[in-house]
């Protein structure tokens, strides 16, 4: 099974979601971003150079961002760099928690290979492993109980762009149990 691309990812989402949510994703950007749409353009969601994982971590966060948080630049989030403290990484943390999730049924269903990213290079030291316990019982939530709706359609349109054959969910939860026991 091949892995797919940047582009590849790009032609994907602009597939499901540009003309039903008037959005496009975008490469390139030194950092990622996410633009509301305006009355003469489409929302823009950028991700960071031509990376894949930049791009499936941005998209994401947008498939979860309801309605009224995708009329807001970057879903009207705070963003603290790479310099948090403990007691704001742990904050940091329960917000990424369920982006992660998806983030990572992404990641299988393109074919590519999920890391959790605590984000921050100011703790060397720091023990992610609560954080990596949690993202992954959330995407076994998420396998039992689904997907938001723009994550399922997202993630299925990639597994079938790679193995059109494939059963959505018993792969989902093959690699559940391949990856995370």
């Amino acid at each position: 099974m091949l892995l797919l691309t940047a582009k590849q990812l790009i032609e994907a989402f602009n597939a499901c979601f540009q003309s039903d949510f008037n959005t496009v994703l975008m490469s390139g950007a030194d950092e990622p971003l996410y633009l509301p749409p305006t009355k003469t353009h489409p929302a823009l969601l950028y991700f960071r150079l031509d990376y894949p994982s930049s791009a499936l971590h941005e998209i994401s966060h947008w498939c979860i961002a309801g309605d009224e948080r995708r009329k807001l630049e970057d879903y009207g989030y705070w963003y603290e760099p790479d310099t948090r403290t403990e007691e704001q990484q742990q904050l940091f943390e329960t917000v990424e928690v369920k982006p992660q999730a998806v983030e990572c049924l992404f990641h299988w269903a393109a074919g590519m290979r999920f890391r959790v990213s605590v984000d921050n290079l100011a703790l060397p030291e720091y023990d992610a492993s609560v954080f990596e316990r949690a993202v992954y019982e959330q995407v076994k939530r998420y396998l039992m109980s689904g997907l938001p709706q723009r994550a399922l359609t997202f993630s299925q349109y990639l597994l079938s762009m790679r193995c059109s054959d494939t059963d959505f969910d018993r792969y989902m939860n093959q690699q559940y149990e391949n990856n995370c026991r």
